[in-house]
C-alpha cells in the first residue's frame, strides 16, 4: 500500500493522510496537474509492479523513474527512463506491462486513471492530450527497438544524445541513473557501456566533470555516430 509519507510503494493509493506537501509551483504542467495528488519514492522503491492492475496513471515532479521487464534468463530490461515533466503508466490494457521503479528520491504525481478517462469524455482539451501521450509513448517504443540494433557505440551516442535532447539547452546534461542502468537500458554490458564512455572521452567527444556529469565537446561527432 502506497504511505504518504517518504515512501514506499504506489501499488494501491489510499489517500487516508494529506499527501506528502509539494510547493504548488513545483507542480508539472499538462493533464494530471490539478487531478492528482503528489506523493514521494525513495532511491529504488517500486512504484508499480509488472502484471499489477493499471489503475492509476503518474507524472514526474522530480527525480527520475524507470520502466522494466525481468527476462526468463533473469536478466533486466529497461524500455524507458521519465524525468521531470514526464507521464508514465499508460497502458492499452488493464494491467501494467512493466514494473516502475524511482531511480532517485522522486517524487511523482498519482492520479485515479478512472477520473482522467471520466474527465477526458468531457473535455476535448484533456482527450486530445492523453491521445498525443499515446502516440508519444508508441514512438518512444519504436526509437527504442531501433537503437538495440546499432553497435554499441552508436547506441551510448544515441542515448547521451536523447538524454541531452529532454534535458536544458546547455552543454552538459546530469544522469540521474547509473551505468548499470544504461547498460540494461541499451542491451550492453556495463563494462561495455563504461569503456564506450572511456573512448568518448579519448576521442573528445565528451569530457566527465563528475560520473554522472557529461559535457559535450564535440557533440556534431555523436550525432554522426547516431547517424
Amino acid at each position: 500500500m502506497l504511505a504518504t509519507a517518504a515512501v514506499t510503494t504506489a501499488k494501491s493509493p489510499i489517500y487516508a493522510r494529506p499527501p506528502v506537501s509539494v510547493r504548488s509551483n513545483s507542480l508539472p504542467e499538462g493533464p494530471l496537474a490539478l487531478m492528482g495528488a503528489p506523493m514521494r519514492f525513495a532511491r529504488n522503491a517500486e512504484v508499480y509492479g509488472e502484471d499489477e492492475p493499471a489503475e492509476y496513471l503518474y507524472q514526474v515532479i522530480s527525480g527520475a523513474v524507470r520502466t522494466y521487464r525481468m527476462l526468463d534468463d533473469g536478466r533486466r530490461q529497461i524500455s524507458a527512463f521519465y524525468l521531470p515533466g514526464d507521464i508514465f503508466g499508460i497502458e492499452a490494457g488493464d494491467v501494467h506491462l512493466s514494473s516502475a521503479e524511482a531511480v532517485a528520491e522522486s517524487q511523482v504525481l498519482v492520479v485515479k486513471r478512472a477520473s482522467v478517462m471520466a474527465r477526458a469524455e468531457h473535455e476535448k482539451d484533456l482527450a486530445r492530450q492523453l491521445w498525443k501521450l499515446t502516440v508519444q509513448e508508441l514512438r518512444r517504443v519504436q526509437q527504442h527497438s531501433l537503437i538495440l540494433i546499432k553497435n554499441a557505440e552508436e547506441r551510448v551516442a544515441g542515448f547521451l544524445l536523447e538524454m541531452a535532447g529532454r534535458g536544458s539547452s546547455g552543454t552538459a546534461i546530469e544522469l540521474p541513473m547509473s551505468r548499470q542502468d544504461i547498460a540494461d537500458y541499451l542491451g550492453l554490458t556495463i563494462e561495455t557501456v563504461s569503456r564506450t564512455f572511456t573512448q568518448f572521452v579519448q576521442s573528445g567527444m565528451i569530457a566527465l566533470e563528475t560520473s554522472r556529469r557529461v559535457q559535450f565537446r564535440n557533440r556534431a561527432a555523436l550525432n554522426h555516430l547516431n547517424g
